[in-house]
């Protein structure tokens, strides 16, 4: 395993706040400013996430998002998209069940990129992680209007999933500061956010609350388990 390689795993093992970008709920901010704002706010690491943008403007704002995260040691991963995550040298990828085979994408990006793999149901969780992914996205926890297509599970799908899996949960959707506790407890490791961040007014100040609710949660979860 490369310097690098151990790097960026070391620094997946420890995310607790990812946030996922979305330019409809950003108020007008640019990419940039939302990102920078929650890198400043205590972020370990940010998706670059769009659906809409072609090609050329969306491997523009990876650009500087790559720039941007790297100057902060801020994880940088982009959702879906292997082709701009090469070009970018993103620190990895993210997968969703309708996206690129994990085996198909590990040939294109080597060991050295952190992939990402969207779970809803225990066969789809150890069946990524056999297959090599680096973590998981398990949502949605809570009910969420950010994705017309999110499949609502329930917190209780972190409990059944936990015991199953050795690499790194991310609990998404609908999470927001008053519920990211409940995820920990229940067996996540960290949260990913879109809405509680991207839409808020102060992005730095939403990320820094969200941020210190995990550390409270999982520092009780560890005291409980000690």
């Amino acid at each position: 395993m490369s310097s690098t390689e151990t790097d960026k795993k070391a620094i997946l093992q420890n995310v607790q706040v990812c946030v996922i970008t979305d330019r409809h709920l950003s108020r007008g901010r640019s990419f940039v400013e939302v990102v920078e704002a929650a890198v400043k706010g205590g972020a370990q690491m940010v998706q670059f996430r769009d659906k809409e943008l072609p090609d050329g403007p969306f491997f523009r704002e990876a650009m500087k998002l790559r720039a941007l995260t790297r100057k902060s040691g801020t994880l940088f991963i982009i959702d879906d998209r292997v082709d701009v995550a090469l070009s970018v040298a993103a620190d990895g990828v993210h997968l969703g069940e309708k996206d690129l085979p994990i085996e198909e994408a590990k040939k294109l990006v080597g060991s050295e990129m952190i992939l990402g793999v969207s779970a809803r149901t225990p066969q789809a969780a150890q069946r990524a992680q056999e297959r090599g992914a680096a973590y998981l996205g398990v949502g949605a926890i809570f009910p969420t209007g950010t994705k017309d297509d999110a499949v609502h599970v329930g917190i209780e799908r972190l409990t059944q999933l936990r015991p199953l899996v050795d690499i790194p949960i991310l609990a998404i959707g609908g999470i927001t500061a008053d519920n990211a506790a409940q995820t920990i407890r229940a067996g996540a490791d960290g949260v990913a956010v879109i809405s509680a961040v991207v839409g808020a007014d102060d992005v730095a100040s939403a990320t820094a609350r969200l941020l210190d609710r995990v550390r409270q949660a999982k520092e009780a979860t560890s005291q409980e388990n000690s």
